[in-house]
């Protein structure tokens, strides 16, 4: 029987690709062994399960759609208490898998587990709990996911650390390391006496998500900084937050090296231009990463895209102020796209060259003109029909979740505006069958 170790390693070399993992086809075998006492649930958000003599310890716990499965795997592997859970970092699918156990432990008399995460998380939830509605909307339209509710309720942990701690528990030793990456509130844990690095999201068999252009600053520096300290630590076995195990030194130190390689490039690069006084829109089309990194099968933009990076770089160190004076004080949208229908002949006019733009091949451009006839117009069916094709051909030629999601969610609101519907109905109709994302 193919184990995941085996289809990892297809994966790898580019044999196979991802399809049966993000499907959730390995999760019907329950947890599966991946290295020297640890255990893999493979969910949206991996879980690894260490079973000890003193109990057991969860690197991450996963989403709320599969918490009850987890629970029922790991009973399948083990009857002994959950002694304490560590979260990688607070995104809510790594960190709402712990109900089960929690319920489970006051049912049979059980101490509580002890979930441990560095202390930034509780500001993180703190933060969800004040921008629950933004964080709906913005999760609503990266995933077209139009019934997401954020949640109001989280499993905050009991014990934080600032930079470093140690968790003992039977004969496992596991360090905990602060870093910055995706997130500012990242615990990376490192077992040393068996080659275990559980890196949560400092890698996801994808272009580094250090770009999400509708989330918080990421820190593409500090994260390739992190990805070249992990490739130096010799690990054996590399457990990341999404996607499948990485086993074997060489191996481990190539991809990790060759992350940090892509997000090195495109910060040296940025910041060279903003140094020499560049504007954000030169940039943004200046910058660029070797085809030779992207197409890895563990390092394509399939997820984030490179470009966003860039952004977000210029978000760090430049503000909001992206070069262009007009900006600085804009008039409203709708108040410029009304003067420029006006000069050019109406709104159906900027839509047939949005359409024109369209058939030459310049999709960014026909983007720009299709939303500025219905900014225009907002009722003007031509100028719908017309942002519909558009965002629908960027839609599908877009390489990353991140522009897909954006991209369909306008395809949505121009059909909705056609057909009087609502956005809500008209994205439901859209993604089914689709996957749909925890967050």
């Amino acid at each position: 029987m193919t184990t995941i170790i085996d289809y990892a390693d297809k994966v790898w070399t580019g044999e196979a690709d991802t399809a049966a993992y993000h499907r959730g086809d390995l999760r019907k075998d329950g947890l599966h062994p991946v290295g020297d006492g640890v255990y893999m649930w493979p969910a949206f958000g991996n879980v690894y399960v260490f079973p000890t003599s003193a109990g057991i310890v969860l690197y991450d716990t996963g989403d709320r759609r599969t918490a009850g499965e987890l629970h029922t795997a790991t009973r399948q592997m083990s009857e002994q208490p959950v002694a304490a859970a560590v979260y990688s970092h607070g995104h809510i699918d790594h960190v709402f898998g712990m109900g089960p156990f929690d319920s489970e432990a006051e049912h049979r008399g059980w101490a509580r587990p002890t979930v441990i995460a560095h202390e930034a998380v509780v500001d993180r939830f703190n933060r969800y709990r004040q921008t629950r509605g933004y964080n709906a909307v913005i999760n609503q339209r990266q995933f077209q996911a139009p019934t997401l509710q954020w949640p109001s309720e989280y499993r905050y942990p009991d014990c934080t650390f600032s930079d470093r701690t140690t968790v003992d528990l039977g004969e496992l030793r596991m360090e905990l390391h602060h870093a910055r990456g995706e997130t500012d509130d990242a615990a990376i844990a490192w077992i040393p006496d068996r080659g275990i690095l559980c890196c949560g999201d400092f890698f996801i068999w994808a272009s580094p998500n250090a770009g999400n252009p509708q989330k918080v600053q990421r820190y593409a520096h500090e994260w390739a900084q992190t990805l070249r300290w992990m490739a130096g630590l010799g690990a054996e076995i590399l457990l990341p937050g999404h996607g499948l195990p990485i086993v074997g030194v060489d191996r481990i130190r190539t991809t990790l090296s060759d992350a940090a390689q892509l997000l090195e490039t495109l910060h040296c690069q940025t910041l060279q231009m903003m140094n020499a006084g560049a504007s954000l829109d030169e940039i943004v089309h200046t910058v660029s990463v070797p085809d030779e990194l992207l197409h890895k099968p563990y390092l394509q933009p399939s997820y984030d895209e490179p470009e966003f990076v860039v952004r977000n770089i210029w978000r760090r160190y430049g503000g909001w102020y992206d070069g262009n004076p007009a900006n600085l004080k804009a008039a409203r949208r709708d108040e410029l796209a009304r003067e420029l229908a006006e000069i050019s002949g109406g709104a159906e006019r900027l839509a047939d060259h949005a359409r024109d733009l369209l058939a030459r091949g310049e999709h960014r451009l026909a983007g720009h003109f299709a939303q500025m006839a219905t900014d225009a117009e907002p009722n003007n069916p031509i100028a719908h029909q017309v942002r519909a094709d558009v965002f629908t051909r960027l839609e599908r030629d877009a390489p990353s979740t991140m522009a897909k999601g954006v991209y369909a969610w306008a395809v949505a609101e121009s059909r909705a505006a056609l057909e009087g519907t609502t956005r809500t109905t008209e994205l439901r109709a859209m993604t089914t069958g689709r996957t749909q994302w925890a967050f």
